[in-house]
């Protein structure tokens, strides 16, 4: 009876495993996607017209859209769309 018990929850904690080890895969899969330095430029070109190239409020609107850049990040990409 004992052995029966210890291989259903080998079994539940193997699927439980496998479950997340695929939700952890699915989240680096949307972060690379939210990373694309392509996309970030573009933002941050978009909000520099519409703020009349006030390099504060566009790095503000950049690290809110993608709260994940640094500000040392965000700033780099200013001085590549600046050139």
């Amino acid at each position: 009876m004992s052995t029966i018990i210890i291989w259903v929850i080998g079994a539940g904690l193997l699927l439980i495993n496998i479950a997340l080890r695929t939700q952890i895969l699915q989240l680096k899969a949307h972060l690379e996607a939210l990373r694309n330095p392509k996309e970030q430029i573009n933002y941050l070109r978009q909000q520099a017209t519409l703020s009349q190239n006030n390099k504060m409020a566009s790095i503000k609107a950049l690290r809110k859209q993608y709260p994940e850049i640094s500000l040392i990040e965000a700033n780099h990409l200013w001085q590549q769309i600046q050139s």
